[in-house]
């Protein structure tokens, strides 16, 4: 059986080569994986966030390249907890990605503490609040439709412990933004102050404008509904 240090060379190993030299396979449009992946900074950022969190049970929505899902799983590794646990939710995993996300977790050797499920968020997510899980924090990296990233972040907020975190990605796209927004303005989420510091992101209309990639965001404790006339709109 491997030490936990030797479980974090690997990983680190395949992280290292995935931005070296890219997956082993891609989909057919230009750039794909430069697009698509969380880039290596925020990656250790993530990775850092959780270690610091002392996160044993991470839930991630959307795999792809699987960039963000072996820093997850290095930040699991090194919190070193005998009930660490890696839930992943991508129904395109098999059908778009060829698999190349989960193979390559596989061979940083994260499958043996990772679960990936295939059906939509929208499905995957009620099913694992009807079976109890309990996470310490949640990546959400899925659809950027903001009635889908609204819908991710309400059945989040029953699965995160009260005083979880949240990370969220490409926060800056108008969409993903606004549907955070009301979580922080109506359920009193909090953005975690220089978790993400800004960068230049070459998606936005202006890319020389520095800004924030990813939000990571605080769940209150304990944990609140509001008088449903108490609103503030967002």
């Amino acid at each position: 059986m491997m030490k936990m240090d030797e479980r974090r060379a690997r990983i680190r190993e395949v992280r290292r080569n995935l931005v070296r030299e890219g997956p082993p396979w891609t989909r057919d449009r230009e750039g794909d994986f430069e697009t698509v992946t969380l880039p290596e900074r925020d990656c250790d950022l993530l990775r850092d966030l959780l270690i610091s969190e002392g996160a044993e049970t991470v839930v991630e929505v959307g795999l792809a390249y699987a960039s963000s899902a072996l820093a997850i799983g290095e930040a699991l590794v090194t919190v070193n907890s005998p009930r660490r646990r890696h839930v992943i939710i991508d129904p395109f995993q098999e059908r778009d990605w060829s698999n190349v996300g989960w193979n390559l977790l596989s061979s940083a050797g994260l499958d043996s503490t990772a679960t990936l499920m295939l059906s939509p968020s929208s499905i995957a997510l009620p099913q694992l609040v009807t079976e109890g899980l309990i996470a310490d924090a949640a990546f959400v990296d899925g659809s950027h439709r903001f009635h889908e990233v609204f819908v991710d972040l309400y059945f989040l907020r029953k699965i995160v412990r009260p005083g979880g975190v949240i990370v969220i990605d490409d926060s800056w796209a108008p969409s993903v933004r606004t549907a955070a927004h009301y979580y922080e303005q109506n359920l009193g989420w909090a953005k975690i102050p220089d978790a993400f510091p800004e960068t230049v992101i070459p998606l936005r209309v202006d890319p020389q404008a520095p800004a924030t990639r990813c939000s990571a965001l605080r769940l209150p404790d304990p944990s609140f509904e509001p008088p449903f006339e108490e609103f503030h709109p967002f």
